[in-house]
C-alpha cells in the first residue's frame, strides 16, 4: 500500500493548519506590489514536507511549542528566498508548473523579493531572540550557496567524481532537510546532543531524497520530471558518474562528448540513458539511496516510540518511494 502525505500528517494536522495561517500572516506587507507577489508565492505552496519534518521532529524529541511554529516559518522563508533567487540564476520561467516570479515580474523585482524573504526570516528570529534556530537556518543557506557554486565550477569540465557529487548534494539538498530536523529538535527544548543527532538523521534523508530525484532522470516519461532533463542541463549525477567510472577510455570520451555537445538531441540523450542502464548505474545509485535510508532509520530508532516517530519514519519512506 502506498503512503499518503495526508495520513503521514495525521499527528500534526492541527499544527499544520495553524502554521499555514501564521505563515500567511508573516508574509504580509504594506507595499502593494510586494503583497501581491507574496500572495502568489503562498498560493503555489508544494507538499510542505519541510514544515512536516520540523513538526514531526519536534514531537519525536519533546513537545511542539510556539518556537516550532517559528522554526517552520523560518525554514519556509529561507527556502522560498533560495528558490526565487535560483529561478533568476537559472533563467527559469516555471516553478512546479506555475510561472516563476522572475517570469511574471522580471529579474530585478525577483531578486528584491528574495532579499525581502531573507530579511523577513532574519527578523522573525531576531525579534524572538531565537538565535539557535537562526544559526541552524543560516548555516544551511551558506551550504546551499556553496553547493550550487561548486556544481557550477565542476559542470564546466564534466569531471565530477563520486566524492564531489556527494559533497554537492550534501550542501545543495541534504543541508536543508538536516536543518529542518535540527530546528524541530531545538524548538522542542532538546539538548545539543539530540539536536546534533537529528541533524545527522536529516542529512541522510536529504542524501537519499536527492539520489531518488536523480534516478527520475532515467525513469519512464510518466513519472516525475521529464526524462533526461539532467543530461540536457549537463548535470553529472550518480548513475552517470558510476557508469562512466566503469567505461573504457573511448566509451567515456564518447558519452562525455554527447553530454557536452549533443545534449539537446533527443536521440543522443537516449543513448546516454541506455549506456547508464546497461552499465549498472541505476542499480548502483539505488543501492546508495537505500544505504542512506537505512542509516536514517537506525538513528530514528534511538528515539522513544510515539505517533510522531511513526509518521517521521513514514515520511522518510515516502521520500524514497515517491513517484515525483
Amino acid at each position: 500500500m502506498s503512503l499518503r502525505l495526508e495520513d503521514i500528517k495525521a499527528p500534526i494536522k492541527g499544527e499544520m493548519a495553524e502554521f499555514e495561517e501564521k505563515f500567511r500572516a508573516s508574509m504580509r506587507t504594506r507595499v502593494m506590489l510586494l503583497d501581491k507577489i507574496m500572495s502568489y508565492i503562498v498560493k503555489r505552496k508544494g507538499k510542505q514536507m519541510r514544515p512536516m519534518f520540523i513538526f514531526l521532529s519536534a514531537g519525536t524529541c519533546g513537545k511542539i511549542t510556539e518556537s516550532t511554529f517559528r522554526a517552520a516559518s523560518l525554514i519556509e522563508l529561507l527556502h522560498t528566498a533560495s528558490l526565487v533567487h535560483d529561478d533568476v540564476v537559472d533563467d527559469a520561467n516555471y516553478r512546479r508548473g506555475f510561472f516563476s516570479v522572475n517570469a511574471l515580474w522580471k529579474n530585478k523585482i525577483a531578486v528584491l523579493v528574495g532579499d525581502f524573504l531573507l530579511a523577513r526570516a532574519l527578523m522573525l528570529s531576531v525579534e524572538n531572540k531565537e538565535f539557535d534556530l537562526l544559526t541552524i537556518g543560516t548555516e544551511s543557506v551558506k551550504e546551499m550557496s556553496e553547493g550550487e557554486l561548486l556544481q557550477m565550477e565542476k559542470a564546466r569540465r564534466l569531471d565530477i567524481s563520486e566524492d564531489i557529487y556527494f559533497e554537492i548534494i550534501r550542501q545543495k539538498t541534504a543541508s536543508l532537510i538536516a536543518s529542518c530536523c535540527a530546528m524541530g529538535a531545538s524548538s522542542s527544548g532538546a539538548d545539543k546532543e539530540v539536536v546534533a543527532r537529528m541533524k545527522e538523521f536529516g542529512l541522510r534523508i536529504g542524501m537519499a531524497f536527492q539520489i531518488k530525484d536523480d534516478l527520475f532522470d532515467y525513469g519512464d516519461d510518466s513519472i516525475g520530471k521529464p526524462v533526461g532533463i539532467d543530461i540536457k542541463e549537463k548535470k553529472m549525477t550518480l548513475p552517470l558518474i558510476h557508469a562512466l567510472s566503469k567505461a573504457s577510455w573511448l566509451e567515456k570520451r564518447r558519452i562525455i562528448g554527447i553530454v557536452r555537445s549533443d545534449s539537446n538531441k533527443v536521440g543522443k540523450v537516449r543513448e546516454v540513458i541506455d549506456f547508464v542502464r546497461k552499465s549498472g548505474g541505476i542499480q548502483y545509485a539505488h543501492e546508495a539511496m537505500q544505504r542512506y535510508y537505512q542509516e536514517a532509520l537506525k538513528i530514528l530508532n534511538e528515539f522513544p516510540d510515539s505517533p510522531y516517530k511513526v509518521s517521521l519514519a513514514n515520511l522518510v519512506q515516502y521520500t524514497i518511494e515517491r513517484t515525483k
